[in-house]
């Protein structure tokens, strides 16, 4: 409460010093526009200091040009797209490019739950308090830019560890009253694949809107794939101070999950299938309405309503890797499958303002907000499914988990960049959370009385960014700032009745801290910096005994960990003539991540990991390219190196039975991707991935779609041809 309290007071009496001081200088603020001959050339660059109303200062952050990009974007390959971004960790669940699954900086890397992800600024987090996972997939063709902000940017957008992701769509055609773009792709493994979007300007009336499909067969047996995507929006130009826009996004594929392998399996035949039945499908609606006010030359404020709903299904035969889907000899059916239905209706408000003033002779920027989140995750799950092949989530009986977890959420920001000299800057930050999860429902096999009800968040974090100005391109940052994790439903839900519960479960929390120097001369660009993330409270399982001899395993807190690592970006651009350029890059980080004081559950006795590696965290990723531009021609080569790691706290080396615990071995993966602009209405992409067909696995997951190996994708070549009118 004293946080809140000062927090209050010095917005009054920073709104004060606004109201009693009058403009000592004029500001004209401009409308944004897009430079599109450069886009081709720089995709790789930096958020500026504010947009719209946000405030980067201080803050490591990368912006990645998709329209300039020799990429996969079609399959929307993640090593390719975010090359230049030192660190990104690509889980390769499968090779179908319905989700994107990443990392940075050591962290999980499970649908991108670790970020704060956004489209165009609305939150596509499924529940950040339940199940923090992306389940919306945006197709790559739709997107202009990618923005991303490292955790120290975690007071702004919410308390990830991760920091915020968002995608930028194309904006409308305003030079015509209608704009019409289509881009399809054809490619191995029966990849086919049409996107289409339209735009325009109508007085002062601006739409977009866009369909898109994609199919695939799949790189392994039993993988096959169906995606489809649509969005439609509006934008009102009220005056010049007020802009509204009211915008609807669906997504929505079924995949087929071909199953997990054991290590010998994935040796003797990396594309085989031990699963015919298995089916996993989200459908996602993400509606929005934002305002956007000039209030004046020197305040802005937004507004964005919006919600994230759908369904995540799935039907499976779940049973470890060596454990054999067969028909039953005495019944001459299958085995009846699993259903699992996640129900999300996700609620999030956010108010925000940004205010340039004067504070004697200090320059400010002063950027505020509030966010209000109200979810409601139905978990249904373990239903007795049909013992048949198709896709079908009908079931029969009840369910064995019927929970839900609401949560109400209030979280409140403010940071202010006091400008000390022309060179030097600081921006002090504070960002406070309030509220609570609750948990009803009920466990067939469980007494529902041993489950933590009510789960509290309650949080005061806080951040500190400088940025100190060498030149005029050429800046030191640092900076820090306090982040939390909430405690998600797998959290807090036993899977068998030998399961307990702490009931004083606490979410996990920390910081990230970072330091860097980044830059451009003629021929050269960098950004280099070392970072540090503390995370306590890390989730686990430890043994006990009742005290009549019965074992039981406790999901609670085991302990911290830390990640201590360092980023380097350089890239050397040239030109060999006035119509050809060359350009190298390499994109490197190397991740020192470890348990601290933490114990978790080693078959019946608990064991100490202190100084053992956190899992899925290579010590080593690199990712090095080379592109030469010769007029409406650009090649590039891109070579991918990702050290091994480790499934589990325990740093298994031996890989188990069933292929769940075990190393994860390095690997390197060479791509070829050119584009040719035949005009400046058309152009064709050729992607060659995987060139060497590298037979590789990225992770050994610890839950869905299953703790086994999971193959990704061979050598493979698609070709996409884009239109426009």
């Amino acid at each position: 409460m004293k946080s809140i309290q000062l927090l209050c007071v010095l917005m009054v009496c920073t709104t004060h010093i606004f109201a009693q001081r009058t403009d000592s200088v004029k500001v004209k603020e401009l409308e944004e526009i897009n430079i599109l001959e450069q886009r081709y050339k720089n995709t790789i660059e930096r958020l500026p200091l504010t947009q719209g109303t946000y405030l980067f200062g201080g803050k490591k952050s990368e912006v990645i040009n998709l329209l300039g990009a020799d990429a996969n974007i079609a399959e929307k390959t993640p090593r390719q797209i975010f090359a230049k971004v030192p660190g990104v960790f690509v889980y390769d669940m499968d090779g179908t490019g319905n989700q994107t699954n990443i990392s940075t900086r050591g962290l999980d890397p499970h649908r991108g739950w670790e970020f704060n992800i956004r489209a165009d600024g609305i939150l596509t987090n499924s529940d950040m308090y339940a199940y923090p996972a992306s389940h919306f997939s945006l197709p790559m063709e739709a997107i202009q830019t990618i923005q991303l902000v490292r955790g120290t940017g975690s007071l702004q957008y919410g308390a990830q560890f991760g920091g915020m992701l968002n995608y930028i769509a194309k904006q409308p055609d305003t030079t015509k009253a209608f704009n019409f773009e289509t881009i399809n792709s054809i490619g191995s493994f029966g990849l086919v694949s049409t996107y289409n979007g339209i735009s325009g300007k109508i007085g002062k009336l601006q739409y977009y809107g866009y369909y898109s499909r994609r199919h695939s067969d799949g790189y392994r047996t039993n993988s096959e794939s169906d995606y489809s995507g649509e969005a439609l929006g509006l934008i009102y130009q009220v005056s010049s101070k007020i802009k509204l826009k009211a915008d609807f996004k669906h997504s929505k594929y079924l995949y087929q999950i071909p199953g997990p392998l054991t290590d010998s399996m994935f040796y003797a035949n990396p594309r085989m299938s031990t699963r015919a039945r298995n089916y996993f499908n989200p459908t996602i609606y993400v509606p929005s309405f934002t305002a956007d006010f000039r209030l004046s030359a020197r305040t802005r404020a937004s507004f964005i309503a919006s919600a994230v709903l759908g369904d995540r299904n799935s039907v499976t035969f779940d049973k470890p890797a060596n454990i054999v889907d067969a028909i039953d000899p005495t019944t001459l059916q299958y085995a009846n499958r699993q259903v699992d239905i996640d129900h999300f209706n996700s609620y999030t408000v956010e108010a925000r303002l940004l205010h340039n003033y004067e504070l004697g002779k200090v320059s400010s920027i002063l950027v505020t907000g509030v966010q209000l989140m109200n979810n409601d995750l139905n978990r249904q799950q373990l239903g007795k499914g049909t013992t048949g092949s198709d896709f079908d989530i009908s079931k029969t009986g009840d369910w064995v988990r019927d929970m839900h977890l609401k949560t109400k959420n209030f979280a409140i920001f403010a940071e202010n960049r006091f400008a000390i000299t022309s060179k030097f800057s600081v921006t002090p930050g504070i960002r406070v959370e309030l509220g609570e999860s609750d948990l009803s429902g009920k466990i067939a096999y469980y007494d529902a009385n041993q489950l933590p009800t009510t789960i509290t968040h309650k949080f005061p974090l806080l951040g500190l960014n400088a940025n100190y100005q060498l030149s005029q391109s050429q800046n030191i940052y640092a900076g820090f700032a306090q982040a939390y994790r909430p405690v998600v439903f797998k959290d807090i839900i036993p899977s068998a009745t030998y399961e307990k519960i702490d009931k004083n479960l606490k979410d996990a929390y920390g910081y990230n801290a970072e330091i860097g120097y980044k830059g451009n001369t003629e021929h050269w660009k960098w950004d280099i910096s070392a970072f540090q993330i503390q995370y306590n409270n890390r989730m686990g399982m430890t043994y006990g005994t009742e005290t009549d001899g019965d074992f039981y395993y406790l999901r609670t807190n085991i302990g911290n960990s830390h990640i201590n690592g360092l980023e380097i970006f350089v890239q050397y651009d040239t030109r060999f003539s006035p119509k050809s350029t060359f350009s190298v890059f390499t994109s490197t980080a190397y991740m020192d991540a470890r348990y601290e004081d933490a114990s978790i559950r080693a078959g019946d006795k608990n064991v100490s990991v202190k100084g053992n590696k956190v899992e899925s965290t290579p010590d080593w990723i690199s990712r090095n390219g080379i592109t030469f531009r010769y007029t409406k021609l650009s090649v590039t080569a891109l070579y991918s190196y990702t050290a091994n790691s480790y499934a589990d706290a325990l740093n298994t080396v031996k890989p188990s039975a069933t292929g769940a615990v075990g190393l994860v071995p390095s690997y390197g993966l060479l791509d070829i991707n050119a584009t040719y602009r035949l005009t400046q209405s058309m152009m064709v992409k050729l992607n060659i991935n995987n060139l060497t067909n590298e037979q590789y696995f990225t992770k050994r997951p610890a839950f869905y779609p299953g703790p086994a190996v999971w193959s990704s994708d061979g050598r493979s070549v698609n070709v996409s041809f884009a239109f426009k009118i």
